[in-house]
């Protein structure tokens, strides 16, 4: 935890967007895998850790505007969970430690919202992302499951967005020891990698790195060569020389802060011709939309000058044709790049998306595109300011379900040559990522140096093995 100055000072700006009522924040709970006592990983709500810093499971928090009072809802241990788990700090003396004075048992929130809400007093609460917390929402407030999400306040998503989009050089310190975790990981499978080897192999080496400092991961493990497959959690493929090995894995430091960074390298010692020119076109990309970082700057014209990129890149291949600005305009380029150059990061690895991405990645002066393919998918659109922690990973992604399906529609033929894409098809994909700060008169990287041109990662690649 922080100091609790840190905590109250949050709690307090929170405050002062509202003038009564209370704010209610639900932590989470145990996740059984398949019995009540085989837990998943415990991850406490990241806006519950960010206003009161205990990472415990079970807890409940309310801040009365109207009496200027914090209130933590929780049990002490219980002589069984003592047998089972061993004396633990006292509730009483992490609730100190967030700088709250208040402790009730759980069990007294339910007439304490009832009370709350026979005053007529305005409970404002967050919508929930997990089924117990809608049940229980539903049932402290008397109102219908279906329910809870429509009634969920938008003015304290809308203040919660903005205070926590804002990182504090404390934040920017966790976030930065993430990163550096993160860079460890993906060098250790630089390192590790060669044909003959399975991805499941790799991935445990990678994981092992994010356990070893003492964190754990801040999201799955994508480590595969079908790196056209976005999110792609399988690790059952045996490494082979001319492929390529996309990593995409990042560690989440024991202070819930994470780090989200891509890597592209050969399953062999060096990139094949055809790899080295598409990888150059995606680092080219990453180059210039991180150049155009700075405050004030909307970074959904961040994503457009990487996909510009991209597309120009994809000319001199032949790939393309074409007025290229009319192509990106119309996202002929989302054959190749069917995603968002970015997102925000956090105590989430997609920072409260929970909360909605009209309201984390967006404005109501910018609407999110839900209907172009590509840009739908683009997490933030919105201006930068200084303190936000933004990642930059555009990519290339050789589809070929995609393809057929375009080509034999013909999609945007004045602009793709899908002769010449068909050669492509088994091709996989690139992609390199890493995270930014935005800082008064531009950006700043976070964590510390890893390889990324070719020439690097085939140094690293030529010791391997």
């Amino acid at each position: 935890m922080f100091h609790k100055d840190e905590y109250i000072a949050r709690r307090k700006q929170l405050s002062a967007a509202f003038q009564s009522g209370i704010l209610l924040f639900l932590g989470n709970e145990e996740s059984p895998m398949n019995f009540l006592d085989n837990a998943y990983h415990f991850r406490q709500d990241s806006t519950f850790l960010y206003y009161f810093g205990i990472p415990e499971p079970q807890l409940a928090a309310v801040i009365d505007l109207d009496e200027n009072q914090v209130t933590l809802f929780g049990d002490e241990m219980s002589i069984d969970a003592i047998v089972w788990m061993g004396r633990q700090k006292t509730l009483s003396a992490k609730a100190e430690e967030a700088g709250i004075t208040k402790l009730v048992p759980f069990q007294h929130l339910d007439q304490y919202l009832a009370k709350a809400k026979a005053q007529g007093r305005a409970i404002h609460f967050l919508p929930p992302y997990r089924a117990e917390h809608k049940i229980k929402l539903a049932e402290l407030l008397d109102i219908k499951p279906a329910q809870v999400k429509e009634k969920a306040a938008v003015s304290l998503i809308k203040a919660v967005v903005a205070q926590r989009s804002v990182k504090s050089a404390l934040e920017i310190t966790e976030l930065d020891k993430a990163s550096v975790i993160s860079a460890d990981m993906h060098l250790k499978a630089m390192q590790l990698a060669r044909p003959g080897m399975s991805e499941n192999e790799l991935a445990a080496a990678v994981h092992q790195v994010a356990l070893t400092a003492g964190g754990q991961l801040s999201y799955p493990i994508i480590l595969t060569v079908n790196g056209q497959i976005l999110h792609n959690h399988y690790h059952g493929n045996i490494l082979k020389e001319g492929d390529m090995i996309l990593n995409d894995s990042g560690a989440e430091t024991p202070m819930g802060y994470a780090g989200d960074l891509t890597r592209t390298f050969p399953a062999g010692k060096k990139f094949l011709p055809e790899q080295r020119d598409a990888y150059n076109i995606v680092l080219h990309s990453y180059q210039e939309a991180v150049q155009t970082l700075k405050p004030g700057r909307r970074y959904i014209d961040v994503h457009y000058q990487s996909c510009l990129s991209l597309a120009e890149g994809l000319k001199t291949l032949g790939l393309m044709k074409g007025n290229l600005e009319d192509a990106v305009a119309q996202g002929a380029h989302a054959l190749f790049f069917q995603c968002g150059t970015g997102h925000m990061m956090g105590l989430d690895v997609h920072d409260m998306e929970n909360l909605g991405e009209q309201y984390v990645g967006y404005t109501d002066e910018l609407q999110k595109n839900t209907t172009q393919f590509g840009l739908k998918s683009l997490r933030l659109g919105k201006a930068l300011e200084e303190g936000y922690v933004v990642t930059v990973e555009p990519g290339l992604y050789f589809i070929p379900e995609l393809i057929d399906q375009w080509q034999a529609s013909n999609e945007f033929s004045a602009y793709i040559n899908y002769d010449k894409v068909q050669a492509y098809r088994n091709f996989g994909g690139i992609r390199v990522e890493d995270d930014y700060v935005i800082t008064a008169d531009g950006y700043k990287k976070l964590g510390k140096d890893l390889a990324i041109s070719v020439e690097a990662i085939e140094e690293i690649r030529s010791t391997a093995y």
